[in-house]
């Protein structure tokens, strides 16, 4: 028995995975950077390699609370002489003794003579004798000069998030400020006479403007510097006067609606005039229609008027093409494999990002369902996921208890 197509699927649609190293070729890294210091930096972009000038750890230090000794000191448990301590800060300033020890803390300076360091739990101390379990080897609970940096390593690289994380490295090498890319800018608006803003009071046919919310709560999560241009009226010349408007003073421009074949306003017709705009038809669900190119010396992206169709297409193909404005290492989305608990409907034809909540059971596998109603529409289906369960193009609908591949969210849709 023949399964039948998704009625929206073409020849002619292009693939995403194909379609995005495409857009990728049009997007050019801003050159502009800027010297900002540690504390500003979270969320920036490094512009630089960074490598150390420093060893770390900077001397042989122990990874316990216990004592230090030398290894061939003790062959079998036995009793060595406490002679002096060593703490974070206050190095023992003595001088090795054979069958000595030395009470040490966690970080503290191994002193030379010693080797290994057994944690206090193994011993027993009497007044200055102090009985130890001997350690296993030579170096045991000892960081050695070094180990983790040597003089000129690279510690980062050009094109770095700089996270939490990132920001203690490039403090434990003593830099107080770093070079960064500039915040890329994007401006962004909505169009149409049904929209209306919110407070007030809605009349037949005419809707809440909510694209415009949620487009800037994706772009407050990537730090850029976000320019809302608010709703602009279907007239032809107030569109034109607002993308001229964007273009002035941005690096990218955004906007929903607009872009599929046969809507009923000035958008598509502005683009061509005003833009080099390609007009891209991908074998996606949601989001089959979206728009690229240039305006000015603006990037032009046009993602579809539905709110959840907005969503994905932001996050699956402007996503990797504001990282790369900014600078920022490409990142390649994690897939891990689930057991959908319910069936899903999918006729064949184009890749659908369905939304979906992903769990974990007792045993430590994973489970998967959708959030329910899959309309583009539905902006609820985005708010209640945390996943999107990726089902490809060709594959038609499927059964429960089947393994599916699952793309947990990110921090900018979290």
């Amino acid at each position: 028995m023949s399964v039948s197509q998704d009625p929206c699927a073409k020849p002619t649609l292009l693939h995403p995975d194909d379609a995005l190293p495409k857009l990728l070729q049009q997007i050019t890294t801003l050159a502009d950077t800027e010297t900002v210091a540690l504390t500003d930096a979270l969320g920036r972009v490094l512009a630089e390699d960074l490598s150390s000038s420093i060893e770390m750890p900077p001397f042989d230090n122990s990874g316990m609370d216990g004592y230090a000794y030398r290894f061939d000191d003790l062959p079998q448990t036995g009793t060595l002489k406490l002679i002096g301590r060593s703490f974070a800060g206050h190095p023992f300033n003595g001088t090795f003794e054979t069958g000595s020890c030395i009470r040490i803390m966690t970080g503290a300076e191994v002193p030379a003579g010693y080797d290994t360091v057994q944690m206090q739990e193994q011993a027993q101390a009497d007044g200055d004798n102090i009985t130890l379990e001997p350690c296993k080897k030579r170096g045991e609970n000892v960081r050695l000069r070094a180990g983790e940096l040597a003089i000129g390593q690279k510690v980062l690289t050009n094109g770095t998030l700089i996270r939490a994380a990132e920001m203690g490295v490039i403090a434990t090498i003593g830099l107080a400020s770093v070079r960064v890319y500039r915040r890329v800018k994007v401006a962004f608006f909505s169009t149409g006479d049904e929209l209306r803003p919110l407070g007030s009071e809605l009349q037949p046919g005419q809707i809440y403007d909510s694209n415009r919310y949620a487009i800037k709560g994706l772009l407050e999560r990537l730090g850029v510097e976000w320019i809302d241009l608010g709703v602009i009226k279907d007239d032809r010349e107030s569109i034109r006067h607002a993308f001229r408007e964007a273009a002035s003073v941005a690096d990218m421009v955004l906007t929903s609606g607009g872009v599929s074949v046969g809507e009923a306003d000035f958008t598509k017709q502005v683009l061509d005039e005003e833009g080099e705009i390609t007009f891209w038809k991908l074998a996606m669900k949601p989001g089959k229609p979206f728009a690229m190119g240039h305006i000015g010396k603006a990037v032009f992206c046009g993602l579809p008027g539905n709110p959840v169709s907005t969503m994905v297409t932001f996050y699956k193909l402007v996503l990797p093409l504001l990282h790369k404005l900014q600078g920022m290492q490409s990142v390649t989305p994690l897939q891990l494999p689930a057991t959908l608990t319910s069936p899903i409907s999918k006729k064949p034809g184009r890749v659908e990002y369905q939304r979906g909540i992903l769990s974990r059971n007792a045993d430590g596998s994973l489970s998967v369902c959708t959030t329910g109603s899959q309309d583009s529409s539905q902006l609820s289906s985005m708010h209640s996921a945390n996943c999107f369960i990726v089902l490809e193009q060709m594959q038609g609908s499927v059964a429960a208890d089947t393994i599916v591949t699952v793309e947990p969210f990110n921090s900018v849709l979290c």
